[in-house]
């Protein structure tokens, strides 16, 4: 399963790497929750690696002409607490599914107003989502691509 959520100031699809287990909120939910280092599971590990082939879905985005990236920090919040939540859930379980999340940047519409701020049109957006199943489908595995960032 792949997930999605947006990230503002983005400006390509980001592939993610890793959720860790910790929920840290600079600002409250709509619901008034703001934890501050909290753990998501309390009893799971530290961290989990997606299980979906990141790299192959990167290169399979990139040759369809959209921007992509490995992104190896899914933030410390909501769409970070989904993907752990998933994988948690996965490994507990014992599903032998494999889960993904990808963030996209702002629609064109919602940069209006925001001068220099990155900004995707939807049927860019959805063409790139569309290749990254089609590469999850595809490979097993994944490829060995380079694609660390700098320290």
């Amino acid at each position: 399963m792949i997930l999605l959520g947006q990230a503002g100031g983005r400006a390509c699809l980001s592939v993610e790497r890793v959720a860790i287990n910790v929920d840290d909120a600079r600002i409250a939910d709509n619901a008034g929750w703001q934890p501050v280092d909290e753990p998501v599971a309390p009893a799971g590990p530290a961290a989990y690696f997606a299980t979906v082939p990141v790299k192959a879905m990167v290169a399979a985005i990139r040759e369809a002409g959209v921007p992509a990236e490995v992104s190896n920090s899914a933030g410390t919040y909501v769409c970070n607490h989904l993907l752990y939540g998933v994988l948690h859930y996965l490994a507990a379980s014992g599903n032998g599914a494999r889960a993904g999340f990808i963030h996209v940047p702002w629609l064109e519409s919602q940069a209006v107003g925001k001068p220099g701020e990155p900004a995707m049109a939807l049927a860019t957006m959805v063409r790139g989502v569309e290749c990254a199943i089609e590469a999850c489908l595809q490979q097993g595995q994944g490829v060995r691509l380079p694609g660390g960032t700098p320290d």
